[in-house]
């Protein structure tokens, strides 16, 4: 039976990504990088670490990557505590209550580091809904890996199996799946044109259709 609920952060639960795509294309000016909207769009869903290593190796930036990332996610964090602008996707806050109603373990699994998860769910009112928030920096290996969803299913104690994740990027889908679990996929707009293709259902909202989805498992599982 699904005992879980994973919620990907970036474009599930809040409407960041055009923030971070224009937050992070002012920091590629500034170090003289130059890659294109759509393979700037390859890294959603991934964590900092991963697409600096990346850069990084590509335009032989002086700078280590761990200065990147603080560069990058200090950017961020400066303007979400300067300006506010934290955007929920509608229909998250409804969707996290009634499955904490329907008694889910939930968790947070995101490639975002743990300050700004922590802000996020405080800011959204959801701080005391969530079993778990998990950073991809505790891990080896961000998405697409999937040893994020692996160490939250862990750390939930329930079996990879027993988990629904909602994600709305390809490397988070394709990681979540490599885990085992059953996926729901988010169309969302702000989030590039990402292949879903191999989650096991594509919404295009977080409505009541997400709910229906997660109960129609139950009762599958529950038919074999």
């Amino acid at each position: 039976m699904i005992k879980a609920v994973i919620f990907d952060m970036d474009g599930v639960m809040i409407d960041s990504e055009p923030v971070h795509l224009r937050l992070e294309r002012e920091l590629f000016r500034e170090l003289g990088v130059e890659i294109t909207e759509e393979e700037h769009m390859t890294f959603v869903g991934s964590s900092s670490y991963y697409m600096w290593e990346k850069i990084k190796e590509r335009f032989n930036l002086k700078e280590s990557v761990e200065e990147l990332v603080r560069r990058d996610r200090k950017r961020y964090l400066d303007h979400v505590l300067s300006t506010g602008e934290i955007i929920p996707v509608p229909g998250i806050q409804e969707l996290v209550k009634k499955l904490f109603e329907r008694e889910y373990k939930l968790a947070v699994a995101s490639s975002s580091p743990i300050d700004v998860i922590e802000l996020v769910v405080q800011k959204l009112n959801l701080k005391n809904f969530f079993d778990m928030l998990v950073s991809g920096d505790y891990v080896k290996r961000s998405k697409p890996y999937p040893d994020i969803f692996l160490y939250t299913a862990e750390k939930l104690r329930v079996k990879p199996e027993e988990c629904v994740v909602i994600e709305d990027s390809y490397n988070g889908v394709h990681a979540a799946k490599s885990a085992g679990m059953k996926v729901i996929g988010l169309v969302n707009p702000n989030s590039g044109n990402q292949d879903l293709s191999e989650a096991d259902f594509i919404v295009k909202n977080l409505g009541d259709e997400v709910v229906e989805i997660i109960s129609g498992l139950e009762e599958e599982k529950a038919l074999k």
